[in-house]
């Protein structure tokens, strides 16, 4: 067995420690003045669509192999492909938009729900199956994994870790250039 790093939190707690930071900014963009918005609005993104590949390369594989872990994750995947595409649509509408403000309110609740979900479905799973040498490995992975993760939305590629792996470095670098060109 390996030192665990008591200075990176392992799996779970840096999940949770992201959850808490989403519902801060879905926090800050509902209540940011029109000139924050925008800038908040991206940040948002850009975490969701890191948070959610890390997850999908990481967390899931392992929670599959728990008991009734097949069941759990797919759900999760199933709320993951519905708030891609409201997050992608959300995108292109822009924040400016007359409908914007409703249709961030109903993505907030379904991205609440979702992260709940996982706290209560998914992580008791890893628990259970992952001692804590293995929960810290997945940390690690999680914040590797988030480093090269697209930056946007991409509601019609891979939901799963091996489709990530393929696709997901090609989507990284177009979105990359895309925020480099817009000044983000």
């Amino acid at each position: 067995m390996t030192a665990v790093d008591e200075s990176k939190p392992d799996a779970i707690a840096f999940l949770e420690a992201q959850h808490a930071e989403i519902r801060s900014l879905f926090n800050q963009v509902q209540q940011a003045n029109e000139a924050d918005k925008a800038e908040l609005f991206q940040c948002l993104v850009r975490l969701l669509a890191a948070h959610e590949t890390a997850e999908e390369e990481v967390v899931h594989p392992a929670a599959r192999r728990g008991a009734a872990g097949e069941q759990v994750v797919e759900e999760r995947l199933s709320e993951e492909s519905s708030a891609k595409q409201a997050l992608a649509e959300l995108e292109k509408l822009g924040v400016d938009d007359a409908g914007f403000d409703e249709r961030f309110a109903e993505f907030r609740a379904a991205v609440d729900r979702h992260a709940t979900n996982e706290e209560n479905q998914e992580f008791p799973l890893l628990r259970a199956e992952r001692d804590g040498d293995a929960l810290a490995a997945m940390g690690e992975q999680l914040r590797v994994a988030e480093q090269v993760a697209p930056t946007h939305p991409h509601p019609h590629g891979p939901d799963g870790a091996l489709g990530n792996l393929m696709v997901g470095p090609f989507a990284a670098i177009a979105d990359r250039v895309r925020d480099a060109l817009k000044g983000r």
